[in-house]
């Protein structure tokens, strides 16, 4: 098992979008009514209820530096660039930074201007995710998204003027009357931005959402199949590697926060719903990790300033019989694999009992030859979940 703790990420969550889009399961809320304007959002007091979940996490750290912080939401570009001057600061003055820290924000092209993209900057962030999802008015309207393909062209352009050199750009695949021939104009239409990475993606109906209640027709199968194979040629000719399932990058441009969920680093997570993974090595030496989560709703996330019970929602320790399975979810997402040192380290478990529950996938086709790597293959990238469950059978 692992000796020493691995890398540690800071994850925070902000709660709030403009309007909540009909595919979208994460924890976001729309404000109370249509005409508000992000100057109604409780800025000051979530600041300070950020700081104080943080406070109660930081014996969680374990002294460890922060290497990445990503902002994730909802719609983090709704807050200002002075919220994020004043959380960063605070955060620093707790918590050591690393040389070259990564610090994330995702921003939606319609909540954004010139001088919020130069506030961010000087704030500290210093990568931009975009999510820009399709560039053409059908595929937008569809997914209930706020900005117009010309809008996501001139973020874009005003993020490279704010000086960002490290922009993601997240586009969906498979939507509602998407061709395949309009699917690559998307891809090309942000390769013509010349973004540093490129989050590619299918649409999934995911429970608990419009599309879900209420599903859009999708593009049948073999269109499916078609997007994803001139995808992945098409990024592949344009230079951009891919490294995880629907992550594109140029050279030195891995997202190196989502690499380090990957490859099962620690992280710990503030904010309303947000989650944390921490690995605990205690007084004798014995290791396992623990999984934690904060209240969810906004609303009731802010009443528990200055409450003794914290932000901590719930909290859970997970059993060595499905560390398998927990490790295998996050690593075989990674074109590259896993070694099996680094397997039976975080695992516990052999080469022999994993290379004999995975003889069926590897008749399948579902793994590369794996002398001392364990590895998904193309076919087994797209059918994971297949994978995964001949990894946690006994």
């Amino acid at each position: 098992m692992v000796e020493t703790l691995p890398p540690l990420s800071l994850y925070i969550h902000t709660p709030w979008c403009v309007r909540k889009c009909p595919y979208c399961d994460f924890n976001s809320h729309e404000p109370g009514t249509h005409g508000f304007t992000p100057r109604d959002l409780p800025e000051t007091a979530y600041l300070n209820a950020l700081l104080q979940d943080l406070d109660g996490d930081l014996a969680l750290s374990a002294g460890r530096p922060i290497q990445t912080i990503f902002i994730g939401g909802g719609t983090p570009s709704l807050l200002s660039p002075a919220f994020y001057a004043r959380l960063l600061r605070e955060i620093q003055s707790r918590l050591p930074f690393a040389e070259g820290v990564e610090i994330t924000l995702e921003a939606n092209p319609g909540t954004t201007e010139q001088g919020r993209f130069n506030g961010y900057r000087d704030a500290g962030i210093n990568r931009l995710s975009l999510g820009i999802q399709s560039f053409q008015p059908a595929q937008l309207d569809a997914l209930g998204r706020i900005h117009s393909g010309q809008e996501a062209v001139t973020a874009v352009h005003q993020a490279r003027q704010a000086g960002f050199t490290n922009i993601n750009i997240d586009l969906m695949h498979g939507l509602p009357k998407q061709t395949p021939q309009l699917a690559m104009d998307d891809i090309e239409q942000a390769l013509a931005l010349s973004p540093d990475h490129l989050s590619w993606y299918q649409l999934t109906l995911e429970p608990n959402t419009a599309f879900h209640s209420h599903p859009p027709r999708l593009p049948e199968e073999e269109a499916l199949w078609d997007i994803q194979d001139s995808g992945h040629h098409l990024l592949d000719s344009a230079g951009f590697e891919r490294y995880e399932i629907s992550a594109y990058a140029t050279q030195g441009h891995q997202s190196r926060h989502n690499l380090n969920y990957w490859q099962f680093g620690d992280y710990l997570g503030i904010g309303a719903g947000a989650h944390g993974k921490l690995s605990v090595i205690d007084q004798q030496g014995h290791w396992h990790i623990e999984r934690r989560w904060k209240t969810r709703q906004p609303d009731a996330y802010l009443k528990r300033i200055n409450d003794i019970r914290g932000f901590t929602a719930g909290k859970q320790s997970i059993d060595v019989n499905e560390l398998p399975l927990e490790f295998a979810m996050n690593a075989l997402r990674l074109t590259d694999g896993v070694t099996l040192t680094t397997w039976k380290a975080n695992t516990g478990l052999s080469d022999d009992v994993l290379l004999a529950r995975l003889q069926t996938a590897d008749k399948k086709g579902l793994l590369m030859e794996m002398p001392e790597k364990l590895r998904a293959s193309p076919q087994g990238l797209l059918f994971l979940n297949e994978l995964l469950a001949l990894i946690s059978n006994d």
